[in-house]
């Protein structure tokens, strides 16, 4: 098993960066397809992007792409979500998630066994 944890969250300036880390446990997070979510208050978890175990290729969503990128630093066990020109409709709690190995990007959140607890990023217009 693994155990991740994030980090990273806080509050921002519409426009800004953030980098959030997830740092693995437990575990060699290379052998394992990570992937971020997020959650906005009463809205539904849904995908961001994700890195996969085999490779290090990465895939971002629609909402994100362009503005975020996902990196892996296998050496310190974490996965990074690098976000710039956040905007206010970025703010949700954002999750990494692991799932081990996978041949093709997970989007639906159940596809995951491992979660982190969330980190928050709050985008101020």
């Amino acid at each position: 098993q693994v155990q991740l944890v994030e980090s990273g969250g806080g509050l921002v300036q519409a426009g800004g960066s953030l980098r959030l880390s997830c740092v693995a446990s437990g575990r060699n997070i290379s052998t394992y397809t990570t992937a971020w979510f997020r959650q906005a208050p009463g809205k539904e978890r849904v995908f961001v992007g994700g890195i996969m175990w085999s490779g290090g290729s990465t895939y971002t969503a629609s909402s994100v792409k362009g503005r975020s990128t996902i990196s892996r630093d296998n050496a310190k066990n974490t996965v990074y979500l690098q976000m710039n020109s956040l905007k206010p409709e970025d703010t949700a709690v954002y999750y990494c998630a692991a799932r081990d190995y996978g041949t093709r990007w997970y989007l639906n959140e159940n596809a995951y066994a491992y979660w982190g607890q969330g980190t928050q990023v709050t985008v101020s217009s």
